[in-house]
């Protein structure tokens, strides 16, 4: 794997300790292994410490960097974490920099092929894979598309991660989304292959709520990163078929429009807002197979 690139690894982690060991684990047997990778804890109060402690001491590439403890778990903290892990790492040779939950296990090709496919085409920044749940289920791309890359697993060219100027911390998530979109809003490209997958053991948006609280949340997030409300009102159609039924959908749609009618603060750039929602319409008229309508629409009022 020697004409791979060196990359950096860096995992977020805030009382992990049921999950981050079989991480570690999936890290170990990778064909292709990281120059260094920095665990944060992120202000832990249970074992995570002493299980990467126990790790980093038999591999010195693996590193334990302690953030200050706070009470309660924090969207803006991911960011925080790693943006401190890259830039006490920036003087390393590495071209690559990847982000990895600390409750996610791949198999042992898993960076190998991304980076791969990564080195294939210089005009992508992002690549990843898609996640799995516990319950088998996996995220649906034929309404995210393959251009959206998830959180779970992120590999960044450098370059690209420094354009973005990193995470960008915000308090009800979605840094990663940001991450993705910016990059595209900088030209490049970034893609999920869905050749392979990541195993998630912690179903999504349930870290400190119930699946329909964490539904909720997730549309409030789609609001604060500029989600345009007709997307959201799609997006919402989609969801009611999945379980639980009708109720995820319903708990997504009244996190968004909740978060509409109050003004929440939207903290991400007006330009990345604006540029997310050209993107959702594009993908909208797409989806619903609007574009010849609205082709032969103008050309009825042209003429």
């Amino acid at each position: 794997m020697s004409n791979l690139p060196p990359y950096l690894l860096i995992t977020a982690a805030r009382n992990e300790a049921a999950f981050i060991e079989a991480t570690i684990k999936s890290i170990l047997v990778q064909t292709a292994q990281p120059l260094k990778w920095v665990i944060v804890s992120d202000g832990s109060t249970d074992r995570t410490d002493e299980i990467v402690a126990k790790y980093a001491a038999d591999y010195p590439w693996i590193e334990l960097m302690q953030m200050p403890a706070r009470r309660e778990r924090s969207f803006e903290g991911k960011a925080h974490a790693v943006n401190a892990a890259y830039a006490s790492k920036q003087s390393l040779s590495f071209q690559v920099v990847v982000i990895l939950d600390a409750d996610i296990s791949i198999s042992e090709n898993h960076f190998a092929y991304l980076l791969g496919r990564l080195m294939e085409d210089p005009t992508l920044g992002i690549v990843g894979a898609p996640f799995q749940e516990a319950s088998g289920e996996t995220y649906d791309y034929r309404f995210v598309s393959i251009e959206h890359v998830s959180g779970a697993c992120q590999v960044f060219r450098r370059k690209c991660f420094e354009d973005i100027n990193g995470y960008i911390p915000l308090p009800v998530g979605g840094v990663d989304h940001v991450a993705v979109i910016s990059a595209r809003m900088k030209g490049w490209k970034t893609r999920t292959f869905t050749q392979l997958a990541c195993r998630h053991h912690r179903k999504m948006g349930t870290a400190e709520h119930g699946t329909c609280a964490g539904w909720f949340r997730t549309g409030i997030k789609d609001y604060t990163i500029g989600g345009h409300p007709l997307w959201e009102l799609v997006r919402v159609g989609l969801q009611i078929f999945h379980r639980p039924l009708i109720v995820r959908g319903l708990a997504l749609g009244a996190g968004y429009f909740s978060a509409m009618a109050s003004r929440v603060k939207r903290p991400v750039p007006a330009d990345v807002q604006a540029f997310h929602r050209e993107e959702q319409m594009r993908r909208l008229k797409r989806l619903l197979g609007l574009t010849s309508t609205l082709r032969a629409g103008k050309l009825q009022r042209s003429t």
